[in-house]
């Protein structure tokens, strides 16, 4: 990263940062999305399986990664302020934290998980598959957390192209994997949707051999002495991370999570419902990785620019993002306007999947616009290391307002399943009228 001094020049970085983040971003995806859309073409109960699966760990991997992602503000507001020595520490006891939250993760999963599968009053087939996806799944978490943090570290340098190659590495071997484990093939016995979850924690010790051998080995990382020294534990480092990471950690937790509980909720109705919403909430998610991308380059840029004072040039990148962002939502819209039919058909082969999905995919249009708005400004926020705001607002929007506004309209009216759809979209759209009104708050300070 450099010091720009013209809007051209500050696109041209941002873009520069961007689409590396992007491909990284929707190859990482894609593992899920593969996941998905194989298990639904082994069946629908399978399907099913894996969505009620993914919706219990994704909240609760993305949160606690989440919380890792500190790392990124923290090594970005340092290269801007020249103190390159303090990083390799930073890293290290990021490590370590990531370490420490994969133990308890594993710990608790293994107290709790029958019971919450027990209450969820599931087919006993999909119950099956949700309980051995999980499990093949947490074999993966330690190693899932500690690449979370390399990439975080080499993210922040502004080194995007790497972990893009590393992503793009990883997807060939995880769909190899699913189609040998989940069909059965080279001698494999086929294991369905629980197959996935083998193949994603297999995928994740790959992504970690693959960043730590880059790290070690290329010059532009190896001069921060990352692994050079052995460092003791910290508890004053890991305030410091904590102190940013945890309201960053429960602010992608409260977002993900309410989603997480609407499929939850879905379980009350038939498997092809849930298999539905799965299947259109997974590929709106695919969408989401376009602002998401733009979230994470914002936090690199503004970071880098409030670490050298350059105020006013953090608040141009902030907009700028704000403004891609909005243009490419709008684009995402008008494809999945036109080929829903298509989105639908990858998921499942039955006809009455297929139908409902589509339905739910109209709504996933209204996602794009208060998606487009909050991400990059929670990014932006980030990179202030400005996270509380963020998330009491995504508390207030998601679980004050569209949670029982979705249930309510889920339960009380006519609308049934979509119901659930329109309280999302609401919460969503307060939540970006919140954040905004944030960021030009955080802003002014800086200014003043």
């Amino acid at each position: 990263m450099k010091q720009t001094f013209t809007l051209l020049q500050k696109m041209r970085q941002l873009f520069v940062i961007l689409w590396p983040v992007l491909v990284a971003q929707v190859t990482m995806f894609s593992m899920n999305f593969f996941d998905t859309v194989m298990s639904g073409q082994a069946s629908t109960a399978d399907l099913a399986g894996v969505a009620i699966g993914s919706s219990l760990w994704v909240p609760i991997g993305a949160g606690l990664g989440g919380i890792l992602v500190a790392v990124t503000p923290i090594v970005a507001q340092l290269i801007g302020a020249k103190r390159s020595e303090k990083i390799a520490a930073k890293v290290v006891q990021g490590i370590y934290l990531a370490m420490a939250i994969s133990v308890l993760v594993i710990i608790g999963g293994a107290l709790c998980l029958d019971s919450v599968l027990s209450l969820m009053g599931l087919e006993d087939t999909v119950r099956r598959i949700s309980r051995y996806y999980l499990l093949a799944l947490a074999c993966g978490i330690p190693a899932l957390f500690i690449y979370q943090v390399l990439r975080s570290f080499i993210d922040a340098l502004g080194k995007t192209r790497v972990t893009m190659m590393i992503a793009i590495l990883s997807l060939p071997i995880n769909i190899a994997l699913n189609f040998i484990l989940i069909f059965g093939k080279l001698g494999v016995p086929a294991l369905g949707g629980v197959g996935a979850g083998v193949a994603s924690a297999i995928t994740y010790w790959c992504l970690l051999l693959i960043a730590l051998t880059i790290i070690l080995r290329m010059e532009s990382f190896a001069t921060y002495g990352v692994f050079d020294r052995l460092f003791g534990v910290s508890l004053k480092e890991w305030s410091e991370q904590l102190k940013i990471g945890l309201p960053i950690g429960f602010a992608i937790f409260v977002e993900v999570s309410i989603f997480a509980v609407v499929a939850l909720l879905m379980s009350n109705y038939n498997t092809v419902t849930i298999a539905a919403h799965q299947a259109a909430m997974n590929f709106a998610s695919l969408l989401y990785m376009v602002p998401f991308s733009i979230s994470t380059s914002l936090t690199i840029l503004v970071g880098f620019e409030v670490g050298a004072g350059r105020h006013k040039d953090a608040r141009q990148y902030s907009f700028l993002g704000m403004g891609m962002s909005l243009a490419m939502a709008g684009l995402c819209a008008i494809i999945l306007l036109i080929f829903s039919e298509q989105v639908a058909n990858l998921y499942s082969r039955e006809t009455e999947v297929i139908q409902m999905a589509q339905q739910f995919l109209i709504y996933a249009l209204f996602f794009q616009l208060s998606d487009a708005i909050a991400a990059p400004i929670q990014g932006a926020l980030r990179g202030y290391k400005d996270v509380n705001v963020t998330f009491i607002t995504a508390f207030i929007s998601y679980w004050i307002i569209g949670l029982p506004a979705g249930y309510y309209m889920a339960s009380y009216t006519s609308l049934g399943a979509v119901g659930y759809w329109i309280g999302l979209i609401l919460g969503l759209a307060v939540s970006a009228v919140g954040l905004s009104g944030r960021l030009l708050i955080v802003q002014r300070r800086y200014s003043s």
